[in-house]
């Protein structure tokens, strides 16, 4: 982890919790990292609420001016019109959104998303002034192949290389190994720098150092307390897309916790 880029512990809720539900969570997660006197200037905590909820978090973080930051988990790429169902990142954006998932694996394969929606996924989430975490990673059939870098590179190209440098800059990347989501499995410290460093390689390519240098590369895939502290330790690591760990709040505190200690 770098001590230019603020690491991000962003918990990624999916389908699960009602707006009550997230309210009685933001409260406690406050409660808790208050009580560890929590440093956000350090470490910047995150949440990725159902839309039903978001109205509820946002008052709750407004109301009683917590630090921690929200976004959504998926955006239309429409601004408005007859498209049933769908969100715009103008409407995100109204409800103080900072942030949108965009690309997860889950909607690549139940929507489906290709790369040309994720494309204008990524513009859409950006003209509203709000940052796109783009998730990529390679199924467990990349890495049985020994492609997993080159994929990985491959997906983060393909959405970043139309974009300007300012935009570039403004991205989050999510390296999420598609085989680790869910199963418990989990990359190890070295796999996640590889691909992490694979990624801002491109970019300094691409855009150059300055560029290469802001953005910050998260880490997601079954990341617990347990395993958190030697992962966000290597160098191009700057945080992690949490989604089973960030159900349970003790635990997802306890992850921002390690993350501050470890990269003091």
């Amino acid at each position: 982890m770098s001590a230019t880029r603020v690491p991000l512990v962003a918990g990624n809720w999916k389908m699960n919790f009602d707006h009550l539900e997230a309210t009685y969570f933001v409260q406690k997660f406050a409660w808790l990292l208050r009580d560890a006197k929590f440093d956000y200037r350090r470490c910047e905590v995150s949440l990725f609420p159902a839309f039903t909820a978001l109205r509820s978090v946002q008052v709750l973080v407004e109301a009683d001016h917590l630090h921690i930051t929200y976004g959504a988990q998926s955006v239309s790429v429409t601004t408005q019109g007859a498209f049933t169902g769908d969100v715009s990142a103008d409407m995100l954006a109204r409800l103080g959104c900072r942030y949108v998932i965009v690309g997860h694996s889950e909607r690549r394969k139940y929507h489906p998303e290709d790369d040309a929606n994720i494309v204008d996924q990524v513009r859409a989430v950006l003209a509203a002034g709000m940052q796109p975490i783009l998730c990529l990673g390679e199924s467990f059939e990349e890495r049985r192949q020994g492609i997993e870098l080159e994929f990985a590179v491959g997906q983060a190209h393909d959405v970043t290389r139309d974009l300007s440098d300012e935009e570039a800059a403004r991205l989050i990347v999510a390296y999420e190994p598609v085989w680790a989501i869910g199963t418990g499995m989990v990359a190890t410290p070295q796999t996640a720098q590889d691909a992490a460093k694979a990624i801002r390689d491109d970019l300094r390519d691409t855009f150059g150092p300055h560029v290469a240098e802001v953005v910050r590369i998260l880490y997601g895939g079954s990341v617990t307390s347990k395993n958190c502290t030697q992962i966000i330790a290597e160098p191009d690591v700057d945080g992690f897309l949490i989604g089973g760990a960030s159900l349970d709040v003790e635990e997802l505190a306890r992850i921002a916790r390690l993350t501050v200690k470890t990269t003091r």
